[in-house]
C-alpha cells in the first residue's frame, strides 16, 4: 500500500477460498471487511488521500459548485405548518446552520413560537446527526423522538415533556425505524433490531418509567420479515405489520386499550399481500390476492379474516393501487398508470363521486404531505417536475380546488422557461418500451456532442422519482442532459415490470439500461464519449453491473454506496438485510439461483480490460451497503483493469449510507461528484453566460 498520494493505492492480496455449490470461489480482499483491523483503516485513509490528490485539479470547480448549489437554496426557510390537534408543527433552518430546529404554535399561525427540538444542539461535537422517529403524543404533551448519531440507521429513541422541557425517557437504544402511542398519551409502542438490522421486537413503555421495563409484545421469528408500527390517522387503532419481500400480514389493537393484545387480521401466505387503514367499522386492505397489481377490499373490523373481504375497487392490469389514506369523508388510493402517478379520490365507499386530480405537467411526481388530521376536506401533497420546483399543496377535495401553501423558493434565480423536459421510449431486444424522463436546456442540440448524466436503480419495485432538483442544475445549465431510465426491478409500469426485474429476471435490469443508453446515443442525446451513469445502493450494483457487460457504453461512472460484493452478501445470513433479500434477489443455497447471481454479481465479474473513469463513495458506518463492499471492488478492479482511467474510492469516515447529514456537508459531497463528472466528460468548467 503506497504512501505516495500521487500513486494509486495497492490493496494487499490474502487469498480467502471457499466451496459453495460446486463453485471453488477466491476473494483476495475478504481482510477488508475486518473493520476492527488499522490496516483496513489505513488503507480507506490512502485511498481517500489519493482521491483527494486527483481531483486536486477541480477543488476550484468543486468550490464555484458548492457555491451555486448553496445560492439556490434559502438558507433561512421553514416547512408548511401542518396542523396535529390544537398546534401547528413544523420545522426551520437558519443560514449558517447544517440542522433543522423543530417547532410548533399553539391554536394559531400567530401566536408564539415553541422551540421542541433543535438538531444543531443534538448535534454538537458529533460528525453525524439525524432525527428521524418525530411523533407527538395526541395531547401534544409529549414528544417522542429518535436519533441516529452515527448514520448507520440506527436510533436512540427518548420521550420529552414539551411543556417542562424535561427528557423523561431515553436513550433507548437500538430501535428501529417506527414508534407511536397509544390513546392514553402515556404508552409509547415501538421496535428495535437485532444483529442483522431487521426490525424483529416490539416493545412497549410506559413514559418516564425504566426502559429496562419495558414489556415484550411480539417477537418475529422468522428472519425474511420486519416489522413496523403505526397508529391509524382516525386514531382509533395500532397496527402492527410484519412484511417479507413478497408476503405481509397485519395485527390490530384498539389505541384506547394500550394493554391489550394485538389480534391477527388474516395469517400470511406465500406470495399473499395485504397492507391495511381503518375508516370507522371497516378495515381497508389494499392487496395482491387475485391481483397482480393489488385491489382494494373491505372488510368489518369484528371479521377481519380474508373470508370476509369484499372487494371496493377491482383490480385493473393497467393501473397499480400503490397506496391509501382515509378521511373521514373521502378515500384517497394512489396509483399508477402508464408510468405516472396520479390521485384517486372518492367518497368513503371508494365508488360514489370518483375524481382524479388533475396536473400540470406531462412528467411529474408528487409525495403524500403531512397529513395528520382525520376530519379534513384537505389533502395536502408536494408536487414537482423536472422542470417545475417543488409546491406545497393542499388540495380540497370536496371542491377540487389546490391551493399553493408554498412554493420552492431559489434565491440565486431559475427560469423554467430555459429548460424542457420529455418522456421517450428505449426498445429492448425482447420487446419492452422502457420510460426514460430526460430534462435539458432548451438550447440543447441533439447532435451526439452533449453530455449527459443517465441514472436509473430498478430494484424492489422502487420507482425512480421524476421531480425537481436545485443541485442538478449545476449540470444542467452546462450543457449536461440529465436521463433517468425507468427500468425494469422498478414500478413504473406495474408488478409486473418489478418481478420482472428481480430473482431469476434481474437481468433485464441492466440490460433495459443498455438499451437507454443506445436510445439516447442513437437519438443525438449524447455519445458514448459523452455518457455518464450514475446508480447508488441497489442503482450502484446496476451500473457496476452494466460496465462489467459494456465498459465501452460510457466515459465516467459514480456508484454510490454501491452493492457490488452480491455473492459475499447473499452468502453471509449474519450480515443486515440478507435473509430479507432472498425474495430480492435469490437464495444462493438453491443452486440455479446462485448460478444465477454468480453470472452477474459485479464483483465476481470484473474483468481485464479497459474501464471508464470511475468515481466510487461508501460510508465507514454503512449497514445497508457495507464500507467493505465498494472497498473491496475498487482494490479488484485496480488489480485488474487496464488503461490509465481514474479509479477513486472516497468513504465517508463519519457517515453512512446517506453520506453526510449537515445540508452544507452533503453540497460538498454532491459538488465533488459533480466536478469529477465534469472534467471526466472535458465539460468546460465556468457556466455560459447568460443570453
Amino acid at each position: 500500500m503506497s504512501e505516495n498520494a500521487s500513486k494509486p493505492p495497492v490493496a494487499k492480496v490474502i487469498p480467502y477460498k471457499f466451496e459453495h455449490l460446486g463453485h471453488t470461489l477466491v476473494d483476495n480482499y475478504a481482510w477488508l471487511q475486518d473493520k476492527s483491523n488499522p490496516e483496513v483503516i489505513a488503507y480507506l485513509n490512502v485511498e481517500n488521500t489519493y482521491a483527494k490528490a486527483q481531483l486536486s485539479h477541480t477543488e476550484g470547480l468543486q468550490e464555484q459548485i458548492f457555491q451555486e448549489m448553496k445560492g439556490r437554496i434559502k438558507e433561512d426557510d421553514s416547512s408548511v405548518p401542518a396542523r396535529y390537534g390544537e398546534y401547528f408543527y413544523y420545522s426551520r433552518v437558519e443560514a449558517g446552520k447544517q440542522y433543522r430546529v423543530f417547532c410548533r404554535k399553539h391554536a394559531s399561525l400567530e401566536a408564539e413560537e415553541q422551540i421542541l427540538l433543535d438538531e444543531n444542539v443534538l448535534a454538537h461535537g458529533l460528525e453525524y446527526c439525524r432525527v428521524f422517529v418525530y411523533k407527538p403524543s395526541p395531547d401534544n404533551r409529549y414528544l417522542a423522538y429518535s436519533v441516529d448519531t452515527t448514520g448507520s440507521f440506527v436510533f436512540d429513541l427518548y420521550i420529552k415533556d414539551v411543556v417542562t422541557g424535561e427528557q423523561i425517557s431515553g436513550p433507548i437504544p437500538n430501535t428501529a425505524y417506527s414508534a407511536d402511542w397509544a390513546s392514553d398519551n402515556q404508552t409509547l409502542f415501538y421496535t428495535v433490531f437485532d444483529k442483522s438490522h431487521r426490525s424483529f421486537k416490539l416493545y412497549r413503555h410506559i413514559a418516564g418509567s425504566d426502559p429496562k421495563k419495558d414489556v415484550l409484545l411480539y417477537h418475529e421469528i422468522d428472519d425474511s420479515f420486519t416489522l413496523y408500527i403505526r397508529r391509524t390517522r382516525s386514531g382509533d387503532y395500532l397496527l402492527l405489520t410484519s412484511a417479507s419481500q413478497s408476503t405481509s400480514e397485519v395485527r390490530y389493537m384498539p389505541a384506547n386499550n394500550p394493554v391489550g393484545e394485538f389480534r391477527l387480521i388474516q395469517s400470511r401466505q406465500p406470495w399473499l399481500e395485504y397492507y391495511v387503514e381503518q375508516h370507522g367499522d371497516r378495515f381497508l386492505i389494499r392487496t395482491n390476492h387475485q391481483a397482480e397489481n393489488f385491489r382494494l377490499m373491505e372488510t368489518p373490523v369484528a371479521a377481519p379474516s380474508i373470508d370476509h373481504w369484499r372487494e371496493v375497487l377491482p383490480h385493473r392490469p393497467e393501473v397499480l393501487v400503490s397506496d391509501i389514506d382515509a378521511f373521514s369523508s373521502h378515500l384517497v388510493v394512489h396509483e399508477r398508470q402508464g408510468g405516472l402517478e396520479q390521485i384517486r379520490i372518492s367518497d368513503p365507499d371508494g365508488v360514489s363521486n370518483v375524481k382524479y386530480v388533475t396536473f400540470p405537467d406531462p412528467v411529474y411526481t408528487y409525495r403524500p404531505g403531512d397529513n395528520f388530521e382525520f376530519n379534513t376536506p384537505v389533502l395536502r401533497f408536494i408536487y414537482s417536475s423536472l422542470v417545475t420546483p417543488e409546491s406545497v399543496v393542499d388540495y380540497d377535495m370536496a371542491q377540487q380546488t389546490w391551493t399553493v401553501k408554498k412554493r420552492q423558493e431559489i434565491p440565486s434565480g431559475y427560469d423554467p422557461s430555459q429548460f424542457t423536459s420529455e418522456r421517450l421510449f428505449a426498445k429492448t431486444s425482447d420487446g419492452e418500451r422502457v420510460p426514460i424522463s430526460i430534462v435539458y436546456r432548451k438550447d440543447f442540440q441533439s447532435d451526439g456532442k452533449h453530455p449527459l448524466l443517465l441514472v436509473g436503480y430498478g430494484s424492489y419495485g422502487f420507482s425512480y422519482i421524476t421531480g425537481f432538483d436545485t443541485q442538478r442544475l449545476s449540470l444542467l445549465e452546462r450543457g449536461f442532459a440529465f436521463a433517468i431510465a425507468h427500468v425494469r426491478g422498478g414500478s413504473e409500469l406495474g408488478r409486473r415490470w418489478y418481478d420482472q426485474g428481480r430473482l431469476m429476471h434481474k437481468k433485464n435490469t441492466f440490460t433495459d439500461f443498455i438499451a437507454c443508453a443506445e436510445h439516447l446515443i442513437r437519438q443525438g442525446y449524447t455519445s458514448a464519449e459523452h455518457l455518464s451513469i450514475l446508480g447508488a445502493s441497489a442503482g450502484g450494483l446496476l451500473v457496476s453491473a452494466v460496465i462489467n457487460i459494456r465498459p465501452d457504453l460510457c466515459r465516467a461512472v459514480v456508484a454510490r454506496v454501491p452493492f457490488t460484493n452480491l455473492i459475499t452478501a447473499m452468502l453471509d445470513p449474519d450480515l443486515p438485510l440478507t435473509v430479507i433479500e432472498y425474495e430480492q434477489w435469490g437464495n444462493p443455497n438453491d443452486s440455479q439461483a446462485f448460478e444465477y447471481m454468480l453470472s452477474y454479481s459485479p464483483y465476481e465479474n470484473v474483468k481485464a480490460g479497459v474501464y471508464p473513469h470511475i468515481f466510487a463513495k461508501a460510508g465507514l458506518n454503512d449497514l445497508q451497503v457495507p464500507y467493505w463492499d465498494p472497498a473491496k471492488w475498487v482494490a479488484k478492479l485496480r488489480a485488474t483493469k487496464k488503461g490509465s482511467n481514474r479509479l477513486l474510492l472516497v468513504t465517508n469516515m463519519g457517515a453512512g449510507h446517506g453520506g453526510s447529514s449537515g445540508r452544507y456537508d452533503n453540497l460538498r459531497e454532491i459538488a465533488q461528484i459533480y466536478a469529477f463528472l465534469i472534467h471526466s466528460l472535458d465539460v468546460p468548467e465556468t457556466l455560459p453566460s447568460p443570453k
